[in-house]
């Protein structure tokens, strides 16, 4: 009887571990985060608002898009979606590593004769977040890597380490609605 008494906890204890943050799965979906108006072109003439669009998969993967990739991409370039994984720490986190790239506009390359852009770097971003509830994620660090466009940015230990980001950043739940549908 003891022995199946010690089965019993001891099948019980990590039920109740994965019960906080991460662990309940109940997380998965589309989250965003606005970014206020930018002044993109610097002159006022141009004042746009995007959004950051986070998307946490069942299968461990995530993807990240931002809205402002398309925004002027000839004129001032533009950057790949945020591809990558994620995966649950024992403290009930959530940790997010993912890979982007950058591109700049074609401007010394005598062989290109027409507007485009060229690669200039890998970032493999690493984000800490604290999972609130279902509907609520709070980035709570952040860091990236940078790698040149010849280094291989799936390498962990390679690159250039940048500082560490503690500023707090909430992602909410993009959640589905039919309120739209029953106005008259």
């Amino acid at each position: 009887m003891l022995v199946s008494l010690a089965i019993a906890v001891l099948m019980v204890v990590p039920s109740f571990a994965d019960s906080t943050g991460c662990k309940k799965g109940e997380f998965f979906g589309s989250y965003t985060r606005p970014e206020l108006s930018q002044d993109v072109l610097g002159d006022g003439s141009a004042i746009h608002s995007f959004t950051y669009q986070l998307n946490l998969h069942n299968d461990g993967t995530a993807t990240q898009y931002w809205t402002g990739l398309n925004d002027y991409l000839i004129t001032l370039g533009t950057g790949s979606p945020w591809t990558g994984s994620w995966t649950c720490r024992s403290d009930g986190k959530l940790i997010v590593t993912m890979i982007v790239a950058s591109y700049f506009p074609v401007t010394n390359n005598q062989n290109v004769t027409s507007p485009d852009v060229e690669l200039r770097s890998h970032f493999r971003d690493t984000y800490l977040f604290n999972v609130v509830d279902e509907n609520t994620l709070i980035r709570i660090q952040s860091r990236r890597r940078a790698y040149l466009p010849a280094a291989d940015p799936t390498n962990p230990a390679g690159g250039t380490l940048g500082p560490l980001s503690t500023t707090s950043v909430a992602y909410n739940r993009l959640v589905a609605s039919d309120a739209d549908l029953l106005v008259p």
